[in-house]
């Protein structure tokens, strides 16, 4: 067992990216990540079967590369946090196998995290404590959600909206593939962005009209415009700028996200947005976010941008809260559950009873 103040290890491997990170008090003491991203490019997204079989090639050298990092062994940690959902039910279960085994080597807690709690957390890597309460707007390949938090392990976390349809980042990465681009999309429509005229087609604001639930988030429609506009082009033998294709629908999910998660700030009284997940690594939503926040007198707090992907370090951030909270442990018995909504940042969900014979 460690010394002073608890250490925790967290393990995420909920898609493509093996993370382990070591947290003590608020303090980020190791931070090692492996990417299959690779592997899958090729297929245009995520493999399930290549991801979780990444993950067993991972395990071992990343977790050994990160307690190396840290300056520790394995008997002095003091706690295990693992992602057990949401997430592809292969590659969680790599991670928390390699999770249950660790903890019960060293005979510490196990804690079952949040993927989503994660990104919250990563924030206070950063920049510390959470101001209570703080609206969080979370953009990912897979997930689009505009949150509520108080105390983000005690309290119940308040969904102000979710994405009805396509997250952005996955509406990124399908629109670079229309554009040509390599995947994944965020980064590639980024890079073109750069280049390209942002008022040079008009793409539409999805749910931005009065009338409109305005926290909630659809971003498909976006997708279809962005593919009929490609389509026009090619149909009429006219010269597509790509450039300008990827500013303007950067533009308009930058648009979108922030100004609906300003409406949330202003509506709830909260004096500061933190803004996670891989998508708040992208420099158009970060850069209407400062401008925004800026304008209306609120904080704006945005993880490094290694910290906005997904990583170990932000499950060991959420352990650390728990273990500081005294919350209760997960069961060496706990289970995964890939569609886990987010509730609360602890996720030990249990197996299924069997079924009782007729």
């Amino acid at each position: 067992m460690g010394r002073g103040k608890p250490v925790v290890l967290g393990i995420e491997s909920s898609c493509d990216e093996t993370g382990a990170g070591i947290v003590r008090d608020g303090e980020l003491l190791a931070h090692v990540v492996a990417s299959s991203m690779d592997e899958h490019a090729r297929y245009g997204g995520v493999v399930p079967e290549i991801a979780a079989r990444a993950h067993l090639h991972a395990f071992n050298p990343v977790v050994r590369q990160a307690l190396d990092q840290a300056g520790l062994r394995l008997t002095q940690l003091d706690a295990v946090a693992v992602t057990t959902g949401p997430g592809l039910s292969g590659a969680l279960q790599v991670g928390l196998a390699g999770a249950k085994t660790l903890a019960y080597a060293a005979g510490v807690p196990l804690y079952g995290v949040h993927h989503l709690a994660g990104h919250v957390a990563a924030d206070t890597l950063e920049h510390g404590p959470l101001p209570e309460p703080c609206v969080v707007l979370i953009v990912s390949g897979g997930h689009t959600s505009l949150l509520l938090v108080r105390d983000l392990v005690r309290e119940p976390i308040l969904h102000l909206g979710d994405t009805l349809d396509d997250a952005a980042g996955e509406c990124f990465d399908k629109v670079a593939r229309i554009l040509g681009l390599p995947y994944p999309g965020g980064p590639a429509i980024d890079r073109a962005a750069r280049d390209g005229d942002p008022r040079a087609v008009a793409f539409p604001r999805p749910l931005t009209r009065p009338g409109d639930d305005p926290y909630a988030f659809s971003f498909s429609g976006l997708k279809t415009a962005a593919a009929r506009w490609v389509e026009r082009h090619r149909l009429r033998g006219e010269d597509l700028s790509v450039a300008d294709g990827a500013a303007a629908l950067q533009e308009a999910v930058a648009d979108v996200l922030t100004r609906k998660a300003l409406a949330a700030c202003r509506a709830y009284d909260v004096k500061t947005l933190v803004v996670v997940g891989g998508v708040a690594a992208n420099s158009r939503v970060r850069g209407l976010a400062e401008q925004r926040c800026a304008a209306a007198g609120i904080e704006l707090r945005v993880p490094p941008m290694t910290l906005c992907t997904d990583n170990g370090a932000m499950i060991a951030a959420v352990g650390d809260l728990l273990m500081r909270a005294d919350a209760e442990p997960a069961p060496l018995n706990v289970s995964i559950d890939p569609s886990a909504p987010l509730t609360y940042a602890a996720l030990t969900p249990l197996p299924s009873a069997p079924a009782r014979a007729a």
